[in-house]
């Protein structure tokens, strides 16, 4: 029994890093992940920001899902998002300015992440505390790997560097269309056609190995 539930906590985990990958699956949260993945840190800010928020909003979602009249479900849902957001907000700014103004809008924006709001109405209000959690969790570790693929190859192309420490010579031609909003589409164009290979590889291995 607890080897199955161990498996089943690891499944609810591992769906939001490979099978329901929220951006390169789903195709959710489309505009901070065009708009922030310029640099791996702003990046690893904005993924850390949402996966807080996911998390903390899908648990007490989870808590009070049985108390909440289902006339004023979305409003109450929106209305715990938004109280973490806040939070978010205020800890940005308290821990680094300068990357609080380089994500401008989007930290107030999570509010409406259709990501976090889904995962609130979809999974959350169905389900107990530990699972929606682990769901959460899994969702925001997803969202924020995607993002860091995005930036990474972004930051490398666009400025010559990763996490700003110098990777190539005073040669280097720097791309800046990839630091451009141009860019972001290109990457997320050659990222998703990288991962719909795997998993079209996948499928065909599985398929004949029967």
């Amino acid at each position: 029994m607890a080897q199955g539930t161990s498996a089943t906590t690891m499944d609810e985990f591992v769906k939001g890093l490979w099978r329901e990958n929220p951006v390169f699956v789903m195709l959710l949260g489309m505009c901070p992940v065009l708009a922030v993945s310029n640099t791996v840190m702003n990046a690893l800010a904005m993924g850390a920001c949402s996966t807080f928020v996911l998390v903390m909003s899908s648990t007490v979602v989870s808590i009070i899902r049985k108390f909440v009249p289902k006339e004023v479900r979305i409003p109450t849902f929106i209305v715990v998002i938004a109280t973490f957001v806040t939070i978010v907000d205020y800890m940005m700014q308290y821990i680094s300015l300068p990357l609080y103004q380089a994500l401008g809008a989007f930290i107030p924006l999570i509010v409406v992440n259709c990501i976090i709001m889904g995962r609130a109405e979809a999974f959350a209000s169905r389900n107990n505390v530990g699972k929606a959690f682990i769901d959460a969790l899994g969702m925001g570790v997803g969202f924020t790997f995607a993002l860091v693929c995005l930036g990474a190859v972004r930051e490398i192309l666009g400025s010559g560097t990763f996490l700003e420490i110098p990777l190539f010579g005073p040669n280097f031609e720097e791309w800046n269309v990839m630091v451009l909003p141009p860019g972001g589409f290109f990457t997320l164009g050659a990222w998703l056609l990288f991962f719909n290979w795997l998993r079209e590889r996948r499928a065909r291995k599985l398929e004949a190995a029967k």
